[in-house]
């Protein structure tokens, strides 16, 4: 059996704290059923939500109705929104003991107004009637809510002083802390900068590997500079150079450049390559001041650099059946020698020999034929020279210098040139990457004849930035040669 909704008697909406009147059913500004309001009370209870209100008697027992009912019935409604927000029974707010300044504004979740933990009075146990005495007032000031036994923490903690005085001292490095200092003129670890450096070119105390002396090498002389780079594949650099220059018997300068490329499938390659420079370098810079011709002194000059290779055969290099997997060491060689008016080329191999004008509107000149199975094939017709560098085949040589070369022939020519530029003598660690002669016109700087150092380092970082599969060695000479650089070196 339904029943119709009473006139409540409350003189503000418990919702929006609208003025009402008697015969008010619904709040005119929030629309509040105001019929879901209870009657108040005739004797008017307190309402304790934090133990005893303020100018209340101390005896005054406070009244909470319970939260929810027990059994269903008509009590079975939600809580007044009036006590839910701390209203009195008339409509009116009720101050909030420790926070005036918030009325009537409720705790959060788990909090209590009780320090000694102590249940809030609708909650209380064994009192169906949720009536107790009201708490004593808390002093002013005192925290109210969950209580931590445990005393505040700062948020940062200070880090003592280091010991020993006020400054901050600095570890030592565990590197290098413990060790002796190297004895005088003894090699020194590229990487700890700390450690000797051992016979086996390891270091004693990080056993970093060393660089090898000829994994990068430099020299530059007043006419002619030269850079090798063991390259970016292999594990050792197998060219070689030589770079001098002298007087011949008029006076004249003569600069001499020699570059040698080992044979990678011969027993040691780079002790080839490096006896072949040493000794064609020695042989011109003999023959010239006495006035031997530059072509004939050139000519001997690698004569002179083949014995040498051959003589670092030994019986363990027996040739023939009876060891064909045994090669005698092995390498390819070209040199450059400019004077005041000549420019003589000699070689056996795949090195070449570039000549660069110094005005780059005139054409650059390959100076040298490779002994190599593409040249034969372009000689011969059989291919051009794009089909036969293609081939897979293209790099194998047909003329070195070693014990179980074919027969030696020299390369020999002699050039009068008509105007200044630079001559650039490279293994095929560089041209690999700048075949033909405008390529290596293209990657010299125009200022090579002034800083042929300069230019020749960056032929070497071109071709390290290629890919740098080889092994790279140039020189780069400027013609004439300048009268400075007259004199041995």
């Amino acid at each position: 059996m339904s029943q119709m909704p009473q006139p409540t008697a409350l003189s503000r909406c418990p919702s929006c704290e609208e003025p009402l009147e008697a015969a008010d059913r619904f709040c005119g500004a929030c629309g509040y059923d105001l019929s879901t309001v209870p009657a108040p009370s005739p004797d008017h209870p307190t309402i304790a939500m934090n133990g005893a209100a303020a100018g209340l008697p101390p005896a005054a027992p406070s009244v909470e109705p319970p939260l929810a009912p027990r059994h269903g019935g008509p009590d079975a409604s939600s809580h007044r929104a009036a006590d839910a927000q701390g209203a009195g029974p008339d409509g009116s707010e009720l101050p909030h003991p420790e926070h005036p300044e918030r009325p009537g504004q409720p705790l959060g979740p788990g909090q209590s107004e009780h320090p000694d933990g102590a249940e809030h009075p609708e909650h209380a146990q064994g009192d169906p009637a949720g009536i107790r005495p009201p708490s004593p007032r808390r002093p002013s000031g005192q925290p109210t809510g969950v209580r931590f036994d445990r005393p505040s923490e700062p948020d940062e903690y200070p880090l003592a002083p280091p010991s020993g005085g006020p400054g901050p001292e600095v570890p030592a490095d565990p590197r290098t802390g413990d060790l002796p200092a190297p004895p005088a003129g003894a090699k020194v670890c590229v990487a700890c900068r700390a450690g000797q450096v051992d016979t086996d070119g390891y270091c004693e105390n990080c056993g970093h590997a060393q660089p090898r002396e000829r994994d990068h090498m430099e020299q530059e002389l007043g006419a002619v500079a030269a850079v090798s780079d063991r390259g970016l594949r292999h594990h050792r650099n197998e060219d070689a150079f030589a770079v001098s220059s002298t007087a011949l018997p008029d006076g004249s300068p003569a600069v001499v450049a020699i570059v040698c490329d080992g044979v990678s499938s011969a027993t040691r390659p780079d002790e080839a390559s490096l006896a072949a420079s040493h000794a064609a370098n020695e042989a011109l810079l003999a023959a010239l001041p006495l006035g031997t011709h530059p072509q004939a002194a050139m000519h001997e000059a690698i004569v002179a650099a083949s014995a040498a290779v051959n003589a670092l055969a030994g019986p363990d290099t027996a040739q023939g059946e009876h060891a064909p997997h045994v090669n005698a060491p092995a390498c390819t060689i070209v040199g450059g020698l400019v004077t005041s008016t000549l420019l003589i080329v000699g070689w056996v191999g795949d090195s070449r020999v570039y000549w660069v004008p110094a005005d780059r509107s005139a054409p650059p000149a390959r100076l040298t034929e490779d002994d190599s199975w593409a040249a034969q094939m372009v000689a011969a017709g059989l291919m051009n020279e794009a089909e036969a560098y293609a081939d897979e085949r293209a790099h194998a040589i047909t003329g070195w210098l070693g014990a179980d070369a074919y027969e030696l022939e020299p390369h020999t020519v002699s050039f009068k040139l008509d105007r200044p530029g630079v001559v650039v003598v490279c293994t095929d660690g560089l041209w690999n990457y700048a075949e033909t002669a405008r390529e290596m016109a293209e990657i010299v700087p125009l200022d090579a004849a002034e800083r042929p150092l300069h230019a020749a380092r960056v032929l070497v970082g071109h071709a390290l930035d290629g890919g740098g599969h080889d092994n790279v060695t140039v020189a780069v000479m400027p013609f004439p040669a300048p009268s400075q650089g007259a004199g041995s070196a």
